[in-house]
């Protein structure tokens, strides 16, 4: 990959990096990264724009897209496209808490002016929720004919569960979005496809950028917390509290937030990449384990708001009563 870099960009990389798992390159004062460019080209471009105002407001960490030398922003070798993105800066210290970091980077990234067309989910998770269902549910029935094994046959047992999980939280979105308690922190942002600690790490990564309503981090980073065996409260009721200092909650964002939950984003992140992975016993483990995982989700899930301490009733927020 050297080469490319120095072809197409007239970079002469001297060494090789390791930032977060990506392997990239130092020439100089910059590293560089380069990621292949699997997905539609508009999408790279909507990224990129919102990689480019991020490095402008103060986020100098952030991953941004340089183009070739004949000023094009995708590269190829060996048939495949790829770009190539410069860091100028790795985030090393924090001077802000991690709730108020993130309602931070909610509140600057409220001012894009532009929103997407490609990356942003933005008022839309009903339709993508039920599209994402249909398409799932017809291809695990076609997977499932074709390969007959045991995490098939386990994903098929467990599926019907899945779908119930999905069409809970599709209507309960539903009847959210009739909810009028929001405000102006109900806008348009900067989010992640899957928030954990993003803004943690050493760079922010121009891939795993969309343009969403700001639950949709609380409620991810929230799903982390929830899966994880050394699950800390204490810590999760800091990080909401910190956020809401510097951005507070609508009861319509509540709402969002408990309906995103419900939805089982992280079932289907995992049925998504086994259909590409052959490794038929560790699916199957890995189904197990996440299934067993499933039932301290669901018991944290259901007791949610007093968790957290807060007032559904007061809010008048509606539950799930089976949770």
């Amino acid at each position: 990959m050297k080469e490319l870099l120095l072809v197409n960009y007239n970079i002469h990389a001297t060494e090789r990096v390791s930032i977060n798992g990506r392997e990239g390159f130092r020439d100089n004062d910059y590293y560089y990264f380069i990621i292949s460019s699997s997905n539609k080209e508009m999408i790279h471009l909507e990224q990129a724009a919102l990689a480019y105002y991020l490095a402008e407001i103060g986020y100098k960490h952030t991953a941004i897209p340089v183009p070739t030398r004949e000023n094009n922003w995708f590269a190829e070798k060996d048939k495949n496209h790829y770009m190539v993105f410069r860091v100028s800066t790795v985030q090393t210290d924090r001077q802000q808490s991690h709730g108020k970091s993130l309602a931070t980077f909610h509140n600057k990234s409220a001012t894009y002016s532009y929103e997407p067309k490609e990356i942003s989910s933005y008022g839309s998770w009903k339709e993508l929720w039920i599209k994402k269902l249909t398409a799932f549910e017809q291809k695990v029935e076609q997977e499932a004919s074709s390969y007959q094994n045991k995490y098939y046959r386990l994903l098929v047992d467990v599926f019907p569960y899945i779908i119930g999980l999905s069409e809970n939280a599709i209507q309960y979105l539903q009847e959210s979005e009739t909810d009028k308690r929001f405000h102006q922190g109900d806008q348009g942002v900067f989010a992640f496809q899957r928030y954990k600690q993003n803004l943690l790490s050493p760079v922010i990564w121009t891939n795993e950028l969309v343009y969403d309503h700001p639950t949709r981090d609380l409620a991810e980073y929230i799903r982390y917390q929830f899966l994880t065996n050394d699950f800390n409260l204490e810590s999760l009721k800091l990080f909401l509290s910190d956020y809401q200092e510097t951005r507070p909650l609508s009861i319509f964002g509540w709402r969002l937030l408990y309906a995103r939950l419900i939805y089982p984003i992280h079932l289907f992140d995992f049925i998504e990449e086994g259909f590409s992975n052959q490794n038929i016993d560790g699916l199957h483990m890995e189904l197990k384990q996440l299934i067993k995982q499933q039932r301290h989700y669901e018991k944290r899930l259901g007791q949610l708001f007093d968790l957290l301490d807060v007032d559904f009733r007061e809010y008048d927020l509606p539950i799930l009563k089976w949770l």
